[in-house]
């Protein structure tokens, strides 16, 4: 029988059409403004007492809120706001009330009913432009770096010299300049040869200070030029490293100006564990413990960073075996005794090195420190009478773990003595991305302002309104019944490109909105070429049932091909574009396959149901009746 489809098919198309209401519904439940109070620290526990404290801070300040909860892992807290312009007050608030240690972080707390969330259903995330993101200005301590290779050049000295047994005093001047003293002439030249010959990018320079021989080693302002431009490039790529560790869609990460980086994280909610993950200044240094009878200027004495060993202090050789930087791959794991730990690969210069060092100093024990970029906070009085928090930063290390070498090592080797699972997974998330080069400070934060995002979002929904409303008004007077039909596929074509950008966790962006548009317009295309083939169908004599069965079989493969080449530039744009065209190609893919799927098969399923199996002897679809 004509134009009739099996209970199946029918049953299909009100599967998909279920499945699309489930997941498009979250959508519908805007997120309420926050804070997220999260340690510096993962091991760090969010107890009641420090909740309270910050309720009680916002509490003074007047700034409503409600729903305060810690979650099951004591890792954060939220303190869901009645209103998102108080939100940055609130922030500014909680932090002077908490001090530091805490990051609080601005944050959208979703509303999604909890049987939608069983179900995995979850509202698309929207872009910067929109709401939900946001904006870090990252400076890279450029100095520091140049202290880190200072510190290098003066410890690759003396080792130089002690393999050449070369006797002399090797230290650093206040201008970071490495200098090394001598008893004898010929004992300076054959330093001064051995240092020209390892490190030619140095300046060397004599000096004669009474019975004194000694020769300076200088940085060339090119030299510190390359560290400067270095520290910024390598930084630049550990934080996309790191971006992309933390699976943000359509992030932007990019240089500006001399030292500084912008980040831009669209769609991302947890800013708390972005701002740790991204500024973590977490880096790792190998030295030998060292014996207690060497001078006081060849070792540090260093506390332990985990709780059962507080207090305890190891005295380690001020000489790195090598640093985190040679890591090529970290993984979190646990040991025999359920400890966690982390599995170390080097690369094959840190492999050699590892293992030259340890074959030479089996039974020894050897330190790992961890080192740590931290920061102060201080206030200071304004002449207006206002307060201004100043950061002041400073560098911690503490021993992780400071094991017996029991056999040379090589390439692969475990870290131990880590507090938790979660300190584990960061360590090896901050190893596996990269060190950074040189610390990085946040000089600038912001999400994208309440009511610019609200306008945004305002006015893009208009923008789809508008054009749905002249597509449903053009479709109606233009086809009558059959334009009804299209609507209502038009409708659900919306639904399922909701459900299914909701689905892949697409971010929905300004352009995102401008891909609905022209899905709107694109979706009625398929229904005017069979609405116009079942036109010329009726014209041409045929029976009302055989005309909708010859109008949708003859304008299939035309509507195919449309859509497949409109498809095929989609997926050029997405694979050639940036963030934001990204984002219309997606949506652009995303309606062309929902829009296909209504148009022919949404639209058959209803014609069907109205007209199939009847004696019909006219269609209500507009020109010549038969």
């Amino acid at each position: 029988m004509l134009n009739k489809y099996p209970l199946w098919k029918y049953l299909i198309v009100l599967f998909v059409i279920t499945i699309g209401l489930v997941y498009a519904a979250p959508n519908l439940f805007a997120p309420d403004p926050a804070l997220q109070i999260t340690g510096e620290n993962s091991a760090q526990v969010i107890d009641e007492a420090i909740l309270s404290r910050a309720t009680r801070a916002l509490e003074e300040a007047g700034i409503e809120h409600f729903d305060e909860l810690i979650d099951e892992n004591g890792r954060n807290a939220l303190i869901r706001l009645r209103s998102a312009e108080q939100q940055l007050t609130a922030q500014a608030r909680v932090q002077r009330a908490l001090g530091d240690g805490f990051i609080i972080a601005l944050n959208l707390a979703p509303t999604t009913p909890s049987w939608l969330s069983a179900l995995g259903a979850q509202p698309m995330k929207l872009g910067l432009d929109l709401s939900g993101g946001v904006h870090f200005k990252l400076e890279v301590d450029v100095e520091a770096a140049t202290e880190r290779r200072q510190e290098y050049y003066l410890n690759a000295v003396k080792r130089a010299l002690r393999e050449k047994r070369i006797r002399g005093m090797v230290s650093m001047d206040k201008q970071g300049r490495v200098v090394a003293r001598f008893r004898s002439e010929s004992q300076r030249e054959e330093a001064r040869s051995l240092i020209a010959e390892n490190h030619p990018e140095l300046t060397l320079e004599r000096l004669d200070e009474g019975d004194n021989f000694s020769v300076r080693a200088a940085m060339t302002e090119q030299t510190r030029s390359e560290i400067a431009d270095y520290a910024v490039s390598q930084n630049l790529t550990t934080i996309r490293n790191r971006v992309n560790e933390l699976g943000v869609s359509e992030p932007l990460v990019q240089r500006q100006g001399k030292n500084r980086i912008v980040v831009e994280l669209p769609g991302i909610q947890d800013t708390a564990e972005a701002k740790r993950i991204l500024g973590k200044v977490a880096n790792l240094e190998f030295r030998l413990v060292a014996n207690m009878d060497a001078p006081a200027s060849d070792k540090q004495q260093f506390e332990y960073r985990s709780a059962d060993r507080a207090g305890m202090k190891e005295w380690l050789e001020r000489d790195v075996i090598i640093t985190g930087e040679r890591v090529s791959n970290a993984q979190a794991s646990f040991d025999q005794n359920g400890r966690p730990n982390v599995q170390i690969s080097l690369d094959s210069e840190g492999g050699s090195l590892m293992s030259r060092a340890t074959r030479n100093n089996v039974k020894r024990r050897m330190g790992v420190l961890f080192i740590e970029r931290k920061y102060r906070t201080r206030y200071e009085q304004q002449a207006d009478g206002t307060e201004v928090a100043v950061k002041i930063p400073y560098d911690e290390r503490k021993l992780l773990t400071a094991p017996v070498i029991q056999s040379a090592l090589g390439a692969q080797f475990q870290i131990t003595g880590l507090d938790s699972p979660l300190e584990s997974s960061e360590l090896a998330l901050m190893l596996r991305a990269g060190a950074l080069a040189a610390p990085i400070s946040f000089v600038e934060e912001r999400t994208i302002g309440p009511s610019l995002g609200a306008e945004n979002i305002r006015l893009g929904v208009k923008s789809v309104q508008y054009g749905l409303a002249l597509v449903v008004l053009f479709m109606v007077l233009y086809y009558r019944v059959f334009g009804v039909f299209a609507v209502v596929a038009l409708s659900f074509n919306l639904v399922l490109l909701l459900a299914f950008m909701s689905l892949l966790g697409a971010t929905l962006t300004l352009p995102g909105i401008a891909g609905i548009v022209l899905t709107v317009g694109m979706a009625v295309d398929a229904n005017v070429l069979i609405f116009s083939r079942i036109r010329e169908e009726i014209r041409d004599g045929r029976s009302p049932q055989m005309a909708i069965h010859s109008g949708y079989d003859a304008a299939l493969s035309t509507i195919l091909d449309a859509n497949i080449t409109t498809l095929i530039v989609a997926v050029i744009l997405y694979a050639v574009g940036t963030g934001p065209i990204k984002g219309f190609a997606v949506t652009l893919s995303v309606g062309i396959v929902t829009s296909m799927f209504t148009a022919i098969v949404g639209t058959r399923a209803m014609v069907n149901l109205f007209y199939g199996g009847r004696k019909v002897k006219s269609l209500a679809i507009g020109g010549p009746k038969s």
